[in-house]
């Protein structure tokens, strides 16, 4: 089972990082390790002093699949999840300064929330209008819509499938939108997927 995560997938986040607009869809990896599941809490690694939340979609791949053709790549998942990319962004951004890659930074152990529950797509209002919420301790923090990708759903999965064999229980990170900031011990994250809460722990 990989872990694919897409960077950089909404305007709105990639300026308030002081980034470039990707031209195609930006790739980056966490190993299986990165599962947080189960509302479990979540323990601020000591090697960060700026650790942040970015909430996400989450396609659940469901089946195999290599090279395949955006009109097609609405076949290759039935459900849709929400989960957290953690990153350390002090570490991401000494990484990035020396051209180093992120995985210390986006891969470490427990950085990886997961839902534990998906949703069908068929009980969705709109696949092309995926709404999703992030509140840290009772506020909005997050207000995203995949209406604002910059790569849509089946785009992402059409062009990371030109260089990594989807297989069945692979998981796409999709992008995070506006809105990432920093969790303290004693936080408390809720995650909600049109309307209906996916996730629910604590920072530790």
């Amino acid at each position: 089972m990989k872990i694919i995560c897409i960077g950089r997938n909404y305007s709105d986040h990639v300026r308030e990082l002081n980034n470039q607009i990707p031209e195609e869809p930006v790739i980056f990896m966490k190993p299986d390790s990165a599962l947080l599941r189960n509302n479990e809490a979540f323990y601020i690694p000591d090697f960060s002093n700026d650790l942040h939340f970015e909430c996400e979609l989450i396609i659940r791949v469901n089946r195999l699949g290599k090279n395949i053709e955006k009109r097609f790549a609405n076949r290759y998942y039935d459900e849709i999840g929400l989960g957290v990319d953690f990153t350390a962004r002090d570490l991401q951004n000494k990484l990035r300064e020396k051209g180093l890659p992120w995985e210390k930074a986006k891969g470490f152990d427990r950085s990886a929330v997961i839902s534990s529950e998906f949703i069908l797509k068929e009980q969705l209002p709109d696949l092309n209008s995926i709404k999703f919420q992030l509140k840290k301790n009772g506020e909005v923090v997050q207000d995203g819509d995949s209406a604002y990708m910059l790569f849509p759903l089946d785009e992402i999965i059409s062009q990371v499938s030109k260089y990594f064999t989807l297989k069945i229980g692979d998981l796409i990170y999709t992008g995070t939108p506006a809105g990432v900031g920093p969790v303290a011990i004693g936080d408390r994250l809720e995650g909600f997927l049109e309307g209906t809460k996916m996730f629910d722990f604590e920072v530790k």
